[in-house]
């Protein structure tokens, strides 16, 4: 049964966790709808995430090798004009990051305890349908490089507000990054690019937990690790899609409809 019960939430964080619609949401309301006691998983949330991490990591590895490249290279060497680009990249990154990394450390235990309830995930599920259906036609005509230091703070500040459980971090940045004109591909990047550095940090954060993580679960949580890694990629390739094409907009329908749900169903 653990086997079966792990490979169903891994394959939910993997479906979940790239799209706009808060993995962390779907896992929450998955548990309340059959056997909350049953699906007591944060350790195993820890070790579905580092799944979809792995994915997004393989997913994007071109990427974040230049960048690596690009900001010691620039550090290290005489000429700066060649890796200027991909180091301010890195900067603005850093930039984006510093409010969640704030909120997260002051406030991610309250936030945690308080705002844990069904009502409040069917309000964050309408935030983000909201959000979603505002920056429907929002076609941006910037690049990556473009990216401003103010564009860098208000992405962040749109950043800070997913620490609250339930509103999705991919879809409240994507939002972001489109509401500050960037091209719809190089705002998925950004967004993405972003995920990196607050994934690992909650991770790293959360990762003494495990610690008393029973034996006999390990090859059950070791198939929900693979599960979500595998589904995580796919659903990425499914959301560049939508994300091209100017369809986000079906996300915001799905997150109302979802909303209305769990209003109705646990009134």
């Amino acid at each position: 049964m653990d086997y079966v019960k792990y490979l169903i939430l891994g394959i939910i964080q993997g479906i979940t966790e790239p799209l706009p619609i808060s993995s962390s949401g779907h896992i929450f309301l998955f548990k309340n709808l059959f056997n909350t006691e049953m699906f007591n998983t944060f350790n195993f949330e820890i070790i579905s995430n580092f799944g979809s991490f792995l994915a997004i990591l393989f997913i994007f590895r071109k990427d974040i090798i230049k960048l690596i490249k690009d900001f010691f290279g620039f550090i290290f060497n005489k000429d700066k004009s060649k890796y200027k680009s991909g180091f301010m990249y890195v900067i603005k990154m850093i930039i984006s990051t510093i409010p969640v990394g704030i909120v997260g450390i002051l406030f991610n235990d309250y936030l945690e305890s308080h705002f844990n309830s069904l009502t409040i995930l069917a309000f964050t599920f309408l935030f983000t349908s909201l959000m979603l259906f505002i920056v429907r036609n929002i076609k941006g005509e910037k690049r990556g490089e473009d990216i401003t230091f103010k564009d860098a703070i208000i992405i962040g500040l749109f950043e800070a507000i997913t620490i609250i459980p339930g509103i999705s971090r991919s879809g409240t940045v994507l939002v972001a990054c489109l509401i500050c004109h960037l091209k719809r591909e190089d705002a998925l990047k950004y967004t993405f690019m972003l995920y990196f550095p607050v994934s690992l940090g909650t991770m790293l954060l959360k990762a003494p937990d495990l610690v008393n993580t029973s034996t006999t679960l390990l090859l059950p949580y070791l198939v929900g690790m693979m599960a979500a890694l595998i589904v995580t990629y796919f659903s990425y390739q499914w959301l560049s899609n939508i994300v091209k094409n100017g369809k986000l907009w079906h996300f915001s329908i799905y997150c109302l409809l979802l909303a209305l749900f769990i209003f109705i169903y646990f009134r």
